[in-house]
């Protein structure tokens, strides 16, 4: 017997770890049960009851007999549904009551997002997984995810499809396969759901071909469009894992033949997701620096944080830190020698990221609750480890730049802290601060650590991380998902994390256009109305190509409020007319962004 034979949690868990991101989710009306959400044949006794009901007939103790012994036929959720509604419209209300939760569900927990969600959205928040699939008009697996700060792209429709996010773009691709239980162009009948639309057979047979599977509530014996998309997937490049009480029927045991798919019998989805979500996150943790001396570590800052009487402690603190940082730094894990390759890539940019951990969501909480006097703490703290990693100078050229990540995640985790408690004035103190080490240039902040002006920043490299091949701004990206993992620290349960973190990378885009002189951009704006060429150089992250998430963030800058704090702070040189050349630049950069790429 293997160590693994009678775990195939563990084993899909380990599968998960070892493969961020590959793995798709394809959910079924079986999730939503535990949510009192009724299943597809719930919802056709429930309304054989109802038609039989208004019709007169008593009550029945079996609804399925009486219908077979009244029409000698089964009952068939898509025949009542087209005797009982004639149009889309109809269809879609009758199934509303079954599925949104009044008051009395929202207070008894009917309705609303389950574990298994909960569990679900999670793995997608740490990056394992980036695709949903699900057959469920509820809304159930969105509302968790944004329970998680995650704004999901949404596809419930062909139109929906056309104009989303690129699926290799999205942080999580949520694809409904049968609509949504607000539109009315929601799959219900056999007829409807015998055939996809193009773009979704392309899609599918995409994610089939190129991710692995977790497959959960799903029974696999209708849907036949899904049925038929499963099937002509061309190859097993990646594993399928069916999660399923009892044994899979036959329909679904023809789909697990096909794809040599592991049958995991579980007693339900909230216990399987749970634990499958736990024993990721164990692994993630036994790569990590004790979560709990983390934990400690931060609290300790926070508490230091409140009480000026403390200060020296909180210094001190940060000095310890730093230093043990740097002991660590200096240790053969991060030697500047070997060889490229993509696995060593990404196993040192996660070991930077574990022991730097501690110290950057440290910074944050500066950021977030800090007095002023915080500035100097991490700004010294950026200076230590800036001048640490220009002191070597041989090895690859790669791990050379890599040294500083450390450094950039502290500024990155600060940055957001500042940006959430509005410290306009310390935050482009912070980006037009002055870095210098041995071999290197002083150059400011935002010119050494900040997205591409780090020189480890090149867009090929970091497509090296696992599912970034095709990322526009995999740095950006990659920033994003950890801050998320660590945002609890210094932003708490943010709704909407994402904005929080694009509107920093727009104060530090707006901050290095500082260089430029006003007069020159003028003459470069002049130019640049016939050529639609940039007026001038400046960094720009995942805002500039993700248009919803820009046209909130430029609107920001147009309220009165927000631009006299700014201008207060010393952003935009305080001058109307360079903010308005700036917003110019960074359309004109989008729109680069979005179609050359």
């Amino acid at each position: 017997m293997t160590l693994l034979q009678n775990d195939p949690i563990t084993q899909l868990a380990f599968s998960l770890y070892e493969n961020k991101g590959v793995f798709a989710v394809l959910l079924g009306s079986g999730l939503s049960r535990s949510a009192e959400i009724p299943t597809g044949w719930e919802i056709t006794l429930d309304l054989v009851r109802r038609v039989a009901e208004a019709q007169g007939t008593p009550a029945q103790s079996d609804w399925a007999k009486w219908y077979r012994e009244k029409t000698g036929q089964e009952p068939n959720y898509s025949v009542l549904l087209e005797e009982i509604a004639s149009s889309p419209d109809e269809r879609r209300a009758i199934l509303h009551r079954y599925i949104e939760p009044d008051e009395q569900d929202r207070e008894e927990g009917r309705k609303t997002p389950t574990k298994a969600h909960h569990a679900i959205a999670q793995l997608v928040r740490a990056g394992y997984v980036r695709v949903i699939v699900t057959t469920n008009f509820d809304r159930l697996m969105e509302n968790a995810l944004r329970e998680q700060g995650i704004e999901p792209t949404v596809v419930a429709s062909a139109d929906a499809l056309a104009g989303a996010e690129p699926l290799t773009h999205s942080r999580c691709y949520l694809l409904k396969l049968h609509g949504d239980y607000k539109d009315a162009r929601i799959l219900n009948t056999d007829q409807e759901l015998s055939a996809y639309p193009d773009a979704y057979n392309r899609l599918l047979d995409r994610i089939f071909d190129e991710h692995g599977l977790i497959i959960c509530g799903w029974s696999g014996e209708w849907d036949h469009a899904l049925r038929a998309a499963f099937l002509r997937a061309p190859n097993r490049r990646y594993p399928v894992y069916w999660a399923a009480r009892g044994i899979l029927g036959p329909g679904a045991q023809e789909l697990a033949t096909h794809r040599a798919a592991k049958a995991i019998p579980i007693n339900g989805a909230d216990e399987f997701f749970q634990l499958l979500q736990q024993r990721v996150e164990t692994l993630e943790q036994s790569q990590r620096q004790n979560p709990l001396s983390v934990d400690l570590l931060v609290s300790s800052a926070k508490r230091y944080l409140a009480k000026p009487e403390h200060r020296i402690q909180l210094d001190e603190l940060f000095a310890q830190e730093t230093d043990r940082l740097l002991v660590q730094l200096d240790s053969e894990t991060f030697s500047a020698q070997g060889q490229w390759s993509q696995e060593n890539f990404r196993a040192r940019v996660q070991q930077y990221e574990s022991v730097t951990e501690p110290l950057a969501r440290m910074a944050g909480v500066l950021g977030r609750w800090g007095d002023g006097k915080d500035f100097d703490v991490v700004l010294d703290v950026l200076r230590g480890l800036y001048h640490h990693a220009g002191r070597i100078g041989s090895g690859l050229t790669y791990l050379l730049n890599l040294r500083s990540y450390p450094a950039v995640l502290i500024l990155t985790a600060y940055g957001i802290g500042l940006t959430k408690a509005e410290r306009w004035d310390t935050l482009l103190k912070l980006f037009l601060s002055v870095l210098a080490s041995e071999n290197r240039e002083p150059q400011r902040v935002v010119s050494t650590l900040f997205l591409w002006s780090w020189a480890g920043s090149e867009q090929q490299i970091w497509q090296q991380l696992e599912g970034f091949d095709n990322r526009k701004t995999p740095l950006s990206d990659h920033l994003l998902e950890v801050m998320t993992s660590w945002r609890k620290s210094f932003t708490g349960a943010d709704a909407n994390f994402e904005l929080l973190f694009e509107r920093f990378e727009l104060m530090g885009s707006l901050a290095a256009f500082h260089e430029n002189d006003e007069a020159e951009l003028e003459k470069s704006a002049a130019s640049a109305a016939t050529r639609r060429d940039v007026l001038a150089w400046m960094p720009v992250g995942r805002s500039g190509w993700n248009s919803a998430v820009a046209r909130t963030l430029l609107q920001e800058l147009e309220e009165p409020s927000r631009i006299a704090g700014l201008f207060e702070a010393g952003f935009a040189k305080s001058s109307e007319r360079f903010l308005q050349l700036f917003i110019a630049n960074f359309k004109l950069y989008a729109e680069r962004m979005r179609w050359r790429w």
